[in-house]
């Protein structure tokens, strides 16, 4: 790994590594590092990702996702208290608002009434309270097919310099509702009471009752949605990255059907009907 000092920050991904290896999970080994200038030698997990096998052939899926939950389980197992960064009001807060200035802003063009923006103020208050109150264990943050590598033992884990310590569902949510490649609702119900079995049964902190456990986990995959629709639109429009705006009309879609479930959200299903007649981009791939 060649990441400048200036850039980035290895420490992080040398912490969560080795929190990562302690927990019996197969992340890339840290051989040798020069921090101040930004080297690792690091183990390889090989070229083939949860996302290319499950686009080669999907059903791969239940023995690939099987292991994907295990693998968390043992990984919120292994949590603790001030070893990791707060997944506190702040950070939910902050990456909510690049929905408004990234997305809404940016993208679509358009500046939100006094109105509209109360009215996206007091669904961001209800998601935040409702993450806020969840149980909190080690948080991957970005645990997704692209982000998993099919090894032995599987999965191997990337991309985990970001952890933190969070709510309960945010990584299974990241798990089912993905980036770039969407499950039917029954999978992502099976995959998740197949976890919420596994957690229960270790002693996990989640509800008994999995209706409740299951609207946490939409709850906390609705911050995750609108926060991505943020960060897709920041990585067009301020680092120029190219094809990312073409997965937006999925999150839409995720958003869309989970505010239409609940009472408390059907003010952004109303914000997003507005949004749709004012802008004629909503809806097209990019």
């Amino acid at each position: 790994m060649d990441a400048p000092p200036e850039h980035e920050d290895c420490r992080p991904f040398v912490k969560v590594a080795g929190l990562l290896e302690a927990a019996g999970l197969n992340a890339p080994r840290v051989l040798a590092q020069d921090l101040d200038r930004g080297f690792l030698l690091l183990t390889d997990l090989g070229d083939t990702t949860f996302l290319a096998a499950l686009l080669r052939d999907r059903a791969r899926a239940g023995p690939l996702f099987t292991d994907a939950i295990a693998a968390l389980v043992r990984w919120q197992l292994a949590s603790r208290d001030g070893v990791l960064p707060p997944y506190d009001e702040a950070l939910l807060g902050r990456e909510l608002s690049l929905f408004p200035d990234w997305y809404v802003r940016r993208h679509l063009g358009i500046e939100l009434d006094v109105r509209q923006r109360s009215a996206m103020d007091g669904v961001f208050a209800a998601i935040v309270a409702n993450n806020l109150a969840q149980p909190r264990v080690f948080v991957h943050r970005d645990y997704m097919p692209r982000n998993l590598m099919v090894t032995e033992p599987n999965p191997g884990i990337l991309d985990f310099q970001d952890a933190v310590y969070g709510p309960i569902t945010y990584d299974l949510a990241s798990l089912y509702r993905d980036a770039f490649i969407s499950w039917e609702e029954r999978e992502v119900l099976d995959g998740c009471i197949r976890y919420w079995e596994q957690a229960r049964a270790v002693g996990l902190p989640v509800d008994t009752d999995f209706a409740l456990f299951y609207r946490n986990v939409e709850w906390m995959g609705l911050q995750r949605h609108l926060k991505v629709l943020g960060i897709f639109a920041r990585l067009e429009y301020r680092d120029r990255k190219d094809g990312y705006l073409e997965d937006t009309p999925r999150f839409v879609g995720y958003v869309r059907a989970t505010a239409g479930r609940y009472r408390e959200l059907g003010p952004l299903v109303a914000l997003l009907d507005e949004l749709e007649r004012r802008s004629p981009q909503i809806g097209y791939t990019f």
